[in-house]
């Protein structure tokens, strides 16, 4: 019998701990979107597109300065890590911030720096990265 209540309480507790992760990954999820769709107007971009799981992360890329058939590559396991990098050091540059923010604020923490970029003062250039 005791066997029994241990198995019901740790269900209980895993249902819980479930529950605020899902509330903690549904809030983050919100933020990142209301970042993104701010940093894609500013791009040019619709910024509804942000809404979309897979399809921000191609419109990340075109506002990098590569073709959408590179946001492919996200699909590829250990090739997805090193493009976003990528498209973080990029991105960053098309807005005018450096390697150091692009890769800790874009890449590590990037619901805060894409926070930074859409309410902040920077402003989209294409010309910066076409320059490369």
């Amino acid at each position: 019998m005791l066997s029994v209540m241990t198995s019901v309480t740790s269900q209980a507790d895993f249902s819980a701990l479930y529950t605020v992760s899902s509330i903690f990954s549904l809030i983050l999820y919100v933020i990142i979107v209301i970042a993104l769709w701010k940093v894609f107007t500013k791009a040019g971009k619709a910024g509804w597109l942000a809404i979309i799981p897979i399809v921000n992360l191609f419109v990340l890329t075109k506002i990098a300065g590569f073709s959408y058939w590179m946001g492919l590559l996200y699909l590829i396991p250990i090739v997805n890590i090193i493009l976003h990098i990528i498209v973080a050091l990029r991105v960053g540059k098309a807005f005018g911030q450096g390697a150091v923010f692009s890769v800790f604020l874009l890449w590590l923490f990037s619901f805060i720096g894409y926070l930074i970029l859409g309410f902040g003062s920077a402003t989209y250039d294409k010309s910066r990265i076409d320059a490369v």
